[in-house]
């Protein structure tokens, strides 16, 4: 298994409960053992510790060998994985769980005082600099740069972010975002739309961004959330088929037998869209973890398994959000409880009288009531079955 992620982690506790009582390696380039992300951009900068972020409970053994520390840099037919010190290992499966690294494509971003959010070490950093003060400029208005500003904000710091469109979010929550950019700026948030970073200099007083209009945005610590890249360089020279990560059935097979692949890394074929891509999101991995290890363990002939529609939620400024499903698939969009003017609302997406997608700001309940009755669309007839 390559990849001490949540993944890897939920895999090898899959293939424990399917039966799987053989030998488990676990290759992690991180030294550290699989602890959960979604916290680092929000509560651990304001002071949750480490130890609390563990996703192993004290009393499970799973009888697996780490080998942390440790980098994998190629794949061959066997399936071979070789590290990088060119110990070669054999073995009967490879579960590819080797999730993304945050983008850095802003000149400047190797500075002192440039942060992203993706692992403990990098999140530990930007807690630091938030602590000693001063403005803080992020880039990106997806849900890292929202949820960094809504901390920062709650810390005391001056915030500003910087967004490519015309507010955060925007992609993810279609004309409901402007509800959370009025929250933004309600709690002190500086937005500044359409905003093209050309590059982070560092000044006397710090650090200042650029941008492409000229406009100079000053800082003490710049966050960059600006996405993620899946690591599959090391898989280059495998002859698996990479296309925004490793392309996968919806099984999780690759083209290379023995091999699955799951999590931020791996592109499912989705029959709900007639398509591949990635999931990036928590439960994304829980829920392929079963169905990757059963294509493991039965050679890729397991009986097809439908996945939940993906699910994602955030916290912004005490407002819990939460999307679930395919909203580019309806056809009608309704609030069916709650006030969108009172940021307490439930949306429904329907098709064809049916839901297929909901998204919710501070309706809990109500969210998970159609969550549980989302449906899904059936794949479009000349794609059913298409090869990964």
């Amino acid at each position: 298994m390559v990849g001490a992620s949540l993944a890897g982690l939920s895999t090898a506790r899959a293939l424990r409960a399917q039966g799987y009582d053989g030998e488990l390696v676990v290759v992690g380039e991180e030294t550290r053992r699989p602890y959960d992300r979604p916290p680092l951009s929000k509560e651990f900068l304001t002071g949750v510790e480490a130890a609390e972020l563990a996703l192993e409970s004290s009393d499970e053994d799973l009888e697996i060998t780490w080998r942390l520390g440790t980098r994998a840099v190629g794949l061959s037919a066997g399936p071979v994985v070789t590290l990088a010190d060119g110990e070669r290992l054999a073995c009967d499966g490879v579960v590819i769980a080797t999730g993304a690294t945050a983008r850095r494509d802003v000149p400047g971003s190797d500075l002192p005082g440039v942060h992203v959010v993706r692992t403990l070490d990098d999140a530990l950093a930007l807690r630091a600099s938030l602590r000693r003060g001063g403005p803080v400029v992020v880039v990106g208005g997806g849900f890292i740069g929202s949820e960094v500003a809504s901390t920062a904000r709650a810390l005391g710091r001056d915030v500003t972010l910087l967004v490519a469109e015309d507010v955060p979010l925007r992609n993810a929550l279609g004309p409901h975002a402007d509800v959370i950019a009025g929250l933004h700026r309600e709690r002190g948030v500086a937005i500044v739309s359409e905003a093209r970073v050309a590059e982070v200099v560092q000044v006397a007083a710090g650090l200042e961004v650029r941008l492409a209009d000229g406009t100079r945005h000053p800082a003490s610590t710049v966050v960059l959330g600006i996405g993620a890249r899946p690591n599959v360089g090391w898989l280059t020279d495998s002859g698996l088929t990479l296309d925004d990560g490793v392309q996968c059935d919806n099984r999780g097979s690759t083209s290379m037998p023995g091999v699955v692949a799951l999590g931020d890394c791996a592109s499912w074929y989705d029959p709900t869209l007639g398509r591949h891509h990635r999931v990036e999101h928590w439960t994304g991995a829980r829920e392929q973890a079963p169905v990757a290890a059963a294509t493991l363990l039965t050679g890729g002939t397991a009986p097809s398994r439908a996945l939940r529609p993906p699910y994602v939620w955030s916290e912004l400024h005490g407002r819990r959000i939460q999307i679930a499903g395919h909203r580019e698939l309806a056809d009608s969009m309704a609030v069916e409880a709650g006030s969108v003017e009172e940021c307490s609302f439930l949306v429904v997406y329907r098709r064809d009288g049916e839901p297929v997608a909901a998204l919710a700001v501070n309706q809990p309940q109500q969210f998970m009531s159609v969550r549980r009755r989302l449906v899904q669309v059936p794949a479009r007839p000349s794609l059913e079955g298409a090869p990964s």
